[in-house]
């Protein structure tokens, strides 16, 4: 790496917000910039619900334009969705958002061909009706997909358009279902017997590996001096924030990716396949540097944007004023249960949640959002210890990235309700990761320890010990359960938070039964 610090972008399409920050990256110094930041506002059209990929591809230009002189360029997005090119490569309709109905009623008809068990086993995939492989399965037939030559998905779509150069990004791939977590290919069997055709994908790319340059038009109309090199980066954002999380060498650590999701877990060698962990909901998506992202997926913060949204409110610190002062556990509802996915009345939906397992109501929104907070600590709470039971690791810390670490009161209730230290920061991890590996693609030395260990060094971190009032959560606890918990019990006792999950499932449930 060149003595000068690398000026590196990147452009981190979330599903309610993108932005473009730049990182300045040296051997001691990292820090990161927002130059751009824009809505990504899903379309309700006739046929459902579209994502507007042009609005994005604009805002990633825009942010460009914004950057000034960048030496490297990385893109990363949410998972699973998809957009479907002709044999000129132009864009066949806008792609189909994950919320969209059209995959109601397919995981039955996949499962028909391949049992679920057997879908788990080769792909180390959590079930979750939106995955790509359902989505194409809906889409059977179709004739967008009929005239289709070709399947980018979200991020790599954007990079085509930038560079003319088409590929497939490996973490992202790990998601749509179809890939062998144990190899890093595709699996060829599975979609043969399901009727994919894999030749829709383009070759498979890593992270660090290039993606092309900018072509003459993007120079054009972003204002840069010359071909900027896009850096193929673990292009599902999750994949980027874990690189990112600033764990320090050879610490145990989990991690909570969290924003419109809480993904919860850990980060493995290998995946972990076993019939417990299907039955738990765990997902072995592939991250940078061959690791496997060992997770469940939680509905997360997205309960309370649609919340807000629903209460016509902007400002979240009244929110969390009001929620502070509100007792924990006096509500609680599952953060995973299917009927909060889609958007809508969500407020409506939490009230109906509480009502229907007999616990009070929350009337005001501050008594909702402690609600949505408690749930989204309790879900936390419940993904870490399974993950080290079936994963057999050992946490000392949890590690908190993304939106949710600037939310003091939920990394406060976390620990409390994990019973281990939370690490918070940095909020923006899914762009340092993106920055980190275009950095090592440009000679930055060291591995994914030694480029954690300069976040650890350089970037502001909150850490938040175990608290609370032990009789305060057993009376927390004996409310949601209605059971004579000991009163030596401590927030920090997983029962409290155990009984609260059997609360939220039903008696006769075990804590690990799927959503």
């Amino acid at each position: 790496m060149s003595a000068r610090p690398q000026i590196l972008a990147a452009a981190d399409l979330g599903a309610s917000s993108g932005r473009v920050m730049v990182g300045r990256v040296g051997p001691d110094t990292l820090d990161l910039t927002e130059v751009h930041r824009f809505p990504n506002r899903p379309v309700h059209l006739p046929e459902g619900l579209r994502w507007d990929i042009l609005g994005l591809h604009r805002g990633v230009l825009d942010g460009l334009r914004a950057a000034g002189p960048v030496d490297s360029l990385g893109i990363d997005s949410w998972a699973v969705d998809y957009g479907l090119l002709d044999a000129d490569g132009s864009l066949l309709g806008n792609p189909v958002h994950y919320r969209d109905r059209r995959t109601e009623g397919i995981p039955e008809q996949v499962w028909a061909t391949v049992p679920p068990e057997d879908l788990y086993r080769a792909t180390g995939i959590q079930h979750a009706p939106f995955n790509t492989l359902y989505q194409l399965a809906a889409a059977r037939d179709t004739p967008q997909l009929a005239a289709a030559d070709r399947l980018l998905l979200i991020p790599d779509l954007i990079s085509y358009w930038l560079t003319g150069e088409q590929g497939t990004e490996l973490t992202n791939a790990s998601t749509t279902q179809l890939i062998d977590p144990r190899t890093g290919d595709w699996n060829r069997d599975l979609a043969g017997r399901l009727g994919i055709d894999l030749g829709l994908f383009a070759p498979l790319r890593r992270p660090g590996d290039p993606a092309g340059s900018t072509l003459p038009l993007v120079q054009e109309l972003t204002g840069q001096p010359g071909p900027v090199p896009v850096t193929t980066v673990g292009s599902h954002d999750t994949a980027s924030a874990v690189a990112a999380v600033p764990a320090r060498r050879a610490e145990r650590f989990a991690y909570l990716c969290t924003g419109t999701w809480s993904l919860a877990g850990l980060e493995l060698d290998a995946p972990v396949t076993t019939g417990a962990s299907r039955a738990a909901n765990f997902t072995n998506e592939l991250g940078v540097d061959g690791t496997v992202r060992f997770l469940r997926n939680i509905m997360g913060l997205w309960l309370l944007q649609e919340c807000m949204r629903a209460w016509g409110r902007k400002d979240i610190d009244p929110l969390l004023a009001e929620a502070a002062r509100t007792p924990a556990l006096r509500y609680v509802v599952d953060a995973a249960a299917p009927e909060f996915l889609a958007p809508g009345d969500m407020p409506g939906r939490i009230t109906d949640a509480c009502r229907a397992t007999g616990q009070p109501e929350p009337r005001t929104p501050g008594e909702t959002t402690r609600c949505i907070l408690d749930s989204l600590a309790l879900a936390h709470r419940r993904a870490i210890h399974e993950a080290r039971r079936l994963a057999d690791r050992a946490v000392d810390v949890v590690h908190i990235v993304g939106g949710g670490a600037r939310n003091a009161l939920l990394c406060q209730l976390t620990a409390d309700a994990c019973g281990l230290p939370v690490v918070a920061g940095p909020a923006e991890a899914a762009a340092f990761g993106s920055i980190l590996v275009q950095a090592r693609a440009r000679g930055l030395p060291g591995d994914l320890a030694t480029t954690r260990e300069l976040l650890a060094r350089t970037q502001p971190l909150t850490r938040y010990e175990p608290t609370g009032d032990p009789s305060a959560w057993d009376a927390a606890a004996r409310r949601i359960e209605g059971a004579n918990l000991p009163l030596t019990a401590s927030p920090r006792d997983p029962s409290a938070w155990d009984a609260a999950a059997r609360r939220i499932e039903g008696a006769n449930l075990p804590l690990t039964a799927s959503p």
